[in-house]
């Protein structure tokens, strides 16, 4: 399997937080989540693997945001309040980047986007992670 590595910086609202993102197959893993947290959330991600983040300035800026089993680790500035990444709790390997926070990438550069079911995950049935449905964007003319 060719993969599309791509390397991106980003940063968050503010500008405190600057990082670095390999995003291991580029954007062909892009994607949302029903869970209860992403979907108040409403971030569209990207995924990088362990290692994949760097932060480049602003790691005591950050601050995290764990929830039900606490396995996940969700990381915000915590100046402006804004989701940079989190580690994934299906895969504690792979951290989804908000590509929101990706310089030159926003979520509406993304005509679908597949939307995951978080609210029954994986690892609370034991089955496969099921696709919800998929979210689109069709630009006003």
């Amino acid at each position: 399997m060719v993969r599309d590595t791509i390397v991106r910086t980003g940063q968050c609202h503010c500008g405190a937080v600057r990082f670095e993102a390999t995003l291991s197959d580029g954007f062909n893993s892009i994607r949302r989540c029903t869970c209860s947290y992403c979907r108040m959330r409403g971030a569209v991600v990207v995924m990088a693997e362990m290692g994949g983040i760097k932060l480049l300035q602003g790691e005591d800026a950050l601050t995290t945001y764990r929830f039900h089993t606490g396995s996940a680790q969700h990381f915000f500035c915590s100046y402006c309040g804004i989701y940079t990444h989190h580690q994934r709790r299906s895969d504690t390997t792979l951290y989804a980047v908000n590509v929101a926070c990706l310089d030159g990438i926003s979520p509406f550069d993304f005509a679908e986007a597949p939307v995951m079911d978080g609210v029954n995950h994986t690892n609370d049935t034991g089955k496969p992670t099921r696709r919800a449905g998929t979210l689109r964007f069709i630009p006003a003319h």
